[in-house]
């Protein structure tokens, strides 16, 4: 290891740790993955909430480890299909979305949901660090990551912040510190993504920064998204068990949107039930090629339908 390699290391450890203590709370939003065992290894009297669709996942497992190395007051709640399917509707009415990622946000909901019946007011999450650190898999295969990079970090959002706000919680984001993201976006992406033992990894720098305050296996476990994590991931094959071909195909012709399958036709029945109409676009906007809502000029990625490949005419 490089000299300067090995100052970034100490440096990294304790502008994070700094950041954990300016953004503590009662409880922690708690996968078990990486970025929440970091955030836990260094929080203080908190209680770790994690969610788990009934048998599925893998998020239980790694939790229930980073747990018991870490010593931390850890609940786990296991979700019933029927519980998470219900969720839905309320999350598509608080993001005012029916974006295809729905099973994602609805593992915070209920994780959220769930801090909130046990009287905790304020979640700390790990919200933040795949975007910061290069945690996601199709980040390996960008091209120029600088350049996506500094885009990325003008339109991030996380639907932690509305749920939070929703639900009457505080959510804290030790990875999203003002000073600690200004520290993390100046290191070199070489840093970021590495190969180590014949593998690319994303988060190499946090892996290699943090290691001995985590076991080995929670270190440097491949990345999961939270819905396959949770198990949620199974919801879409009850969401669109739920949608007959025959309305599938209706909706098509009834709606101008270019829906991915059935489960996304699903999501906005419910959109339009609980929500209404997609929003037109304002003046200075482009348009979603997908639904049809409005854009910023910056962004790339439809919130209203989740859409990222193309935009029509600029208003």
């Amino acid at each position: 290891m490089k000299k300067d390699e090995k100052f970034i290391f100490k440096e990294l450890k304790r502008r994070f740790t700094e950041a954990i203590s300016r953004n503590q709370a009662e409880g922690i939003l708690f996968s078990g993955g990486l970025d929440s065992a970091l955030v836990a290894a260094y929080s203080t009297n908190c209680r770790a909430i994690s969610i788990g669709l009934e048998s599925y996942g893998e998020d239980r497992y790694y939790a229930e480890k980073a747990a018991k190395s870490l010593k931390l007051d850890h609940y786990h709640k296991t979700v019933k299909t029927e519980e998470a399917i219900a969720a839905i509707p309320e999350v598509i009415k608080i993001l005012k979305s029916f974006d295809h990622v729905i099973p994602n946000d609805v593992t915070a909901y209920l994780g959220l949901k769930c801090a909130k019946d046990m009287g905790i007011n304020g979640m700390i999450t790990g919200d933040g660090s795949d975007e910061l650190f290069l945690g996601y898999n199709f980040m390996l295969e960008k091209k120029d990551l600088k350049k996506y990079l500094d885009r990325m970090y003008t339109v991030m959002q996380f639907s932690s912040n509305k749920i939070g706000e929703t639900l009457g919680i505080n959510i804290k984001q030790p990875f999203l510190d003002e000073e600690f993201m200004d520290f993390s976006q100046g290191i070199d992406v070489d840093l970021k993504i590495r190969r180590e033992n014949g593998k690319t990894w994303g988060k190499w720098i946090l892996r290699k920064a943090f290691e001995g305050v985590l076991p080995q296996e929670v270190l440097w476990q491949s990345k999961r998204a939270l819905e396959y994590g949770s198990g949620m991931t199974e919801l879409r094959k009850v969401v669109e068990s739920k949608v007959s071909d025959k309305e599938f195909e209706k909706g098509k012709r009834d709606f101008p949107i270019r829906f991915l399958n059935k489960e996304h036709f699903y999501y906005y029945r419910i959109y339009r039930e609980v929500v209404g109409e997609i929003p037109a676009p304002e003046n200075g906007q482009k348009i979603c090629g997908c639904c049809g809502a409005g854009m910023a000029l910056n962004v790339f990625h439809c919130k209203t339908c989740g859409d990222v490949s193309e935009w029509k005419e600029v208003k």
